[in-house]
């Protein structure tokens, strides 16, 4: 399953408020460009064509003779050739088709002057050290680019990094036991696939990011920190921290059964070996309806009531209920269940909630079965089987679960549910069932292509189910039933925000493809991006009371949606090949990640919240979190390194007392050992081109592991037992998580500041001006003045020394117990680390159009 891919002033919130609100056309000017932080001495102005009136014949002007203009001329005559003219012509179409066709020409030879250029470019720092690709060289996206768009020419130089691959591939001799969840990080779980993107060279890049900053390549290197820096750099305390307690599943993870994908399996159980009692079972449909369907709604409530109480109804008179109504109410119950946690389990059912997941888990796939979901044409069926696969798709997605949703979404296919029921004249009902089971697999099919990948398997275009009416329930059985959305709160609300954000994060992850082949500019897309952001704030927030807790979850849950699509599409040109990424991108990609974050906290934190907190996995995994850490790292000088840090404590549990540079050094080196152990045992390859397209890669850390450090390898045995697939028919919660402090993220960048200066002109700053005014986008992401000697990112305290940051880092022991659920509910934390959710000044937050 990253950015992949921003920064406000503490003291100006307006003049840095993230991504921009303004929606209105800005008056672009020479003076914005003028006042921007790139260096206008690389903008080199267009060539002016003339267009003059062509009066010689050809072969005068061929062989560069002065032509008398005749018919035939003196010099045709005299020669014997045939003497031809253009035919004359004042249509301004030709005019300006003849002067494209010039500039096309420009164009191919500016680019064939660049590409003899970047043969000898310099590396670029940050990362790995890579090479400007072959013009040769193919891309493997394997997907098709139905769309072209003419680019302009300032886009050229911008390119995203050549470290981020679409497919992945593994040797043979790897061990199909482990588990395939990744690395777990404080409260994140990173696997070899970021944001999307499969990165076989994380460990390379995390490697030089340090070496970088340590040895002052960072764009601070004239810092009084420089001659402490350009010393080698000492051996780095280790959290040494066994691979058992971080590779292993986490205690939301839930493994499917296999059996239930095949014919015979559940002959020899019926439906009372799973089904709880009527008092419990209203329990469990009361905890659905509450915290299940608001959040994740796929059932209409009155037709479900309806079942619920035939359902019961034939029980209490000896007959067995109809699979498809069977599977419908485990699934429900199944869901409540895992929306619950361990003291409601225990308080209300008098079991631990592992066991009863276990048992209603079981008792959905039996159900399941006996309705033959595999081959059944009925929409209640695959309504089951969806709701299935919602509490198991959160935030740790395996392999098995990205199959689940791929088997979901052909079968969806077969039956039709890719096409809209007002096609076929069904009732309201049932098309908004239709269209709210097809759009959650929309959402599942992106959420397992993040996590698992290769691509989302529907793909724009291929459908035409519309959106769910944004209407109560009860509207829909009225008469005459509404046929278009309500303009005030409903229902629905919040799943047609769900729904409309991932209608979006689909057609970028096709639109990014469509860049990388240069048939779509970087600028249409982030502009798209802004345009949605507008509308979808005008138009739902003006619906929303901040004093209601659901329209608070509503509005971190359209934060985390769109800010994520900016750093989807922005993430990967963080790590540009040979073009440094423009401040004012710079600045989009950074405050998203810092809006996104706080979003996430304030979702998880929030008491008020608590009851919907159990699905927070599926939105938001904090992998823009390392992105942060390594950019205040590479540049503490950033005005939002303080609100950084306050987030990035909370998410890695760093110990307070370190200093910042200590922090991210500590997190950077145990998530780069992490993820060598877990590549080491997953066994990824890299293609060739892309070990070709590395200049200088610095060995891996493994293999200069001084004596002074444990061996990581020395638990394998231990940890092929702890990670290995559960029993296909059981799935309890696994033991308790040890971790250590951590970090996750998209990628990170330590950017040179004038070896490879990008040019202000890669990016069509008129249209980009429009929607994202100088005054809010300026690019000015530093504080000015910034005291590299107290680099402590805005917290009390001195920096510590290295015995004392030794000291500090053998305190921590080898496995951290992760806190428990109640734990977790049970924390708080103060307004002056996260702004309450309906503070309407936070600008950071929610953004509100001004």
């Amino acid at each position: 399953m990253a950015d992949s891919w921003m920064y406000s002033s503490a003291s100006n919130s307006n003049a840095n408020s993230g991504v921009p609100t303004g929606e209105g056309p800005a008056t672009f000017s020479a003076s914005a460009l003028a006042n921007s932080p790139a260096d206008s001495k690389h903008v080199q102005p267009r060539v002016r064509r003339r267009n003059r009136l062509i009066t010689s014949c050809l072969e005068c002007r061929r062989r560069k003779l002065k032509c008398d203009k005749t018919a035939p001329c003196a010099n045709c005559t005299r020669f014997k050739r045939d003497c031809l003219y253009l035919a004359s012509s004042s249509d301004p179409g030709n005019q300006q088709r003849l002067a494209d066709m010039k500039e096309k020409m420009g164009v191919l030879e500016r680019n064939l002057e660049r590409e003899v250029a970047n043969k000898n470019a310099k590396a670029h720092f940050g990362g790995v050290h890579i090479t400007k690709p072959a013009s040769t060289e193919t891309s493997h996206t394997h997907v098709d680019a139905n769309e072209e768009e003419e680019l302009g020419e300032d886009e050229e130089d911008l390119e995203p990094t050549p470290l981020a691959a679409l497919d992945n591939v593994y040797e043979d001799n790897n061990d199909d036991e482990l588990m395939d969840l990744g690395v777990q990080m404080g409260k994140m779980r990173i696997s070899e696939r970021v944001g999307g993107w499969i990165r076989p060279k994380l460990v390379d890049e995390l490697n030089d990011t340090l070496k970088d900053v340590m040895g002052g390549k960072s764009r601070w290197s004239t810092s009084p920190l420089t001659v402490e820096h350009r010393e080698p750099p000492k051996a780095t305390p280790k959290i040494q921290a066994s691979p058992k307690s971080y590779i292993g599943p986490g205690p939301g993870y839930i493994a499917p059964a296999s059996r239930f994908f095949f014919p015979g399996t559940y002959m020899n159980t019926s439906l009372i070996d799973y089904l709880p009692s009527r008092t419990a079972a209203d329990h469990l449909v009361s905890q659905y309806f509450m915290a299940v369907h608001y959040m994740c709604r796929a059932v209409h409530r009155q037709t479900f009531e309806a079942q619920y109480a035939l359902f019961w109804g034939q029980i209490a008179t000896g007959n067995e209920p109809a699979p498809s109504i069977q599977a419908v109410m485990f699934a429900a119950m199944f869901s409540a269940a895992v929306s619950m946690d361990e003291t409601q389990a225990t308080q209300r059912f008098g079991t631990s909630r592992s066991a009863l997941i276990d048992s209603l888990r079981s008792g959905t796939e039996m159900a399941l079965a006996k309705a033959n979901f595999l081959r059944t044409t009925r929409v209640d069926v695959m309504q089951a089987f969806v709701m299935y696969l919602i509490p198991l798709i959160r935030a740790e997605v395996s392999r098995a679960h990205s199959a689940l949703v791929g088997t979901a979404i052909r079968l969806a296919e077969c039956m039709g549910l890719h096409r809209d029921g007002s096609h076929y004249s069904m009732s309201p009902v049932e098309a908004h069932v239709r269209r709210l089971v097809w759009h959650q697999l929309c959402f599942l099919d992106m959420r397992t292509c993040e996590a698992t990948g290769p691509r989302p398997q529907i793909r724009p275009g291929d459908y035409d189910t519309r959106f769910p009416l944004n209407v109560d329930d009860a509207d829909l059985l009225a008469d005459p039933s509404p046929v278009g959305d309500m303009p005030y709160w409903t229902d629905a609300t919040l799943m047609r925000i769900r729904c409309e954000a991932v209608e979006l994060r689909r057609s970028l992850w096709f639109d990014m493809v469509q860049i990388d082949r240069k048939k779509k500019s970087l600028t249409s897309v982030v502009v798209k991006v802004q345009k949605t952001w507008n509308n979808m704030t005008q138009k739902y927030f003006a619906m929303m009371n901040d004093s209601v807790p659901f329209h608070v979850l509503a509005k971190h849950i359209l934060t985390l949606g769109l800010q994520g699509c900016f750093l989807q599409v922005l993430h990967r040109y963080l790590f540009s090949t040979s073009q440094r990424m423009p401040d004012r991108l710079r600045q989009i990609l950074i405050e998203a990640g810092l809006t996104q974050m706080e979003n996430a906290i304030a979702l998880e934190t929030n008491a008020e919240l608590a009851p919907w907190a159990w699905y927070r996995g599926a939105f938001n995994q904090y992998h823009s979190a390392l992105m942060l850490m390594v950019e205040v790292y590479a540049y503490p000088m950033r005005k939002d390194a303080a609100k950084i840090w306050k987030c990035l404590d909370y998410i890695f549990d760093i110990p307070p007392h370190l200093s910042p540079k200590q922090k991210a050094e500590l997190v950077i080196t145990d998530l780069r050992d992490r993820m060598e152990v877990y590549h080491q045992m997953r066994k990824l390859r890299a293609t060739t081109q892309m070990e070709e397209r590395i200049g200088s890669i610095s060995k891996s850390s493994l293999q200069h592991k001084a004596e002074d450090t444990v061996p990581l390898s020395q638990d394998a045995e231990a940890l092929n037992s702890y990670t290995s697939m559960p029993p296909a028919n059981f799935s309890p919660p696994p033991p308790a998580m040890n971790d250590s402090t951590g970090s996750g993220s998209r990628q990170p960048s330590v950017a040179r500041n004038t070896d490879v200066a990008m040019l202000m002109e890669d990016i069509g700053w008129a249209e980009w001006d429009r929607y994202f005014p100088i005054e809010q986008n300026s690019g000015e992401l530093n504080v000015e003045n910034f005291d590299f000697d107290n680099f402590n990112g805005g917290l009390s305290g001195p920096p510590l020394d290295s015995s004392a940051f030794a000291m500090a880092a053998n305190t921590i022991p080898s496995e951290l117990t992760m806190p428990s659920n109640q734990d977790l509910a049970d924390m708080s934390f103060s307004p002056a680390y996260f702004p309450v959710p309906n503070n309407m000044d936070d600008s950071h937050r929610f953004r509100h159009q001004k």
